[in-house]
């Protein structure tokens, strides 16, 4: 198994972890976060790290992401370090590190400094808080200030969105940024950023008067543009939610 490692020079007192983050990950119970990947926090000579395990990728994806495309967690790494160039908030990134077994990727890790956050958006999404329609404006505010920079997030989804309060208003810091582009969007095309938050047709509007007061579209377009996408997102998850439903019900009546 060799181990390549990509990270930044002021955490060169560290390589000897990065090297062994597949001993230390496993031997650390601190699990924030299993599904596909996993997310640990976990100390590192006295700092305090988030680690992402993505998950070992079947054998196709083993030779695509070794000869043809970026592992998801130098993606990760990567798209950190342009967010920070761009003075856009996401946990401050150390390191990726990939782990090859027969020259083919086997297992990859995203180390970044703990970001100490309040809450993320799905809080004012579910829960009746005061200060909500303020968070919204914010959030608004912030999703077009990322479009004004040329950022899309691609899994733009409220577990992703980690908030701050501070003395000036919110902080908004955001995570899971393997899948990212940058490039140029139009404010009409912005609208569509805000259709994973499965947010009500009254939370869209605050966001829609905001989001339309800050880019110049008409109040009335960007909040249909809005609405549009998130409910077709939302038929779109539950059409796939029934499909899961139908096969796990057919696999339970031939077991």
């Amino acid at each position: 198994m060799s181990v390549q490692c990509e990270y930044r020079s002021n955490y060169q007192s560290l390589i000897h972890s990065f090297e062994s983050i597949r001993e230390i990950f496993d031997a650390d119970n601190r699990s924030i976060h299993k599904a596909r990947n996993e997310l640990k926090v976990i100390d590192l000579n006295g700092i305090k790290t988030v680690v992402k395990s993505f998950k070992v990728p079947h054998l196709f994806n083993r030779i695509v992401y070794t000869y043809f495309r970026s592992s998801k967690a130098t993606k990760s790494y990567h798209n950190a370090l342009r967010l920070e160039e761009l003075e856009i908030s996401t946990p401050k990134p150390i390191a990726a590190i990939e782990f090859f077994e027969s020259n083919w990727l086997r297992e990859s890790f995203f180390i970044s400094e703990y970001f100490e956050y309040d809450f993320t958006i799905r809080t004012p999404l579910l829960e009746p808080l005061e200060e909500r329609e303020t968070i919204f404006k914010a959030f608004a505010a912030y999703t077009y200030d990322l479009h004004q920079k040329g950022v899309w997030h691609l899994d733009y989804s409220p577990g992703n969105i980690l908030i701050k309060r501070t003395e000036n208003g919110y902080q908004f810091s955001i995570v899971d940024i393997n899948r990212m582009e940058f490039r140029s969007i139009s404010a009409l095309e912005g609208c569509e950023n805000f259709n994973k938050l499965w947010a009500t047709d009254e939370e869209i509007e605050i966001m829609g008067r905001e989001y339309a007061k800050l880019s110049g579209l008409e109040e009335t377009t960007a909040i249909h543009e809005m609405k549009r996408h998130n409910d077709a997102n939302k038929r779109i998850k539950n059409f796939k939610k029934r499909i899961k439903n139908l096969l796990k019900g057919n696999v339970s009546t031939h077991s």
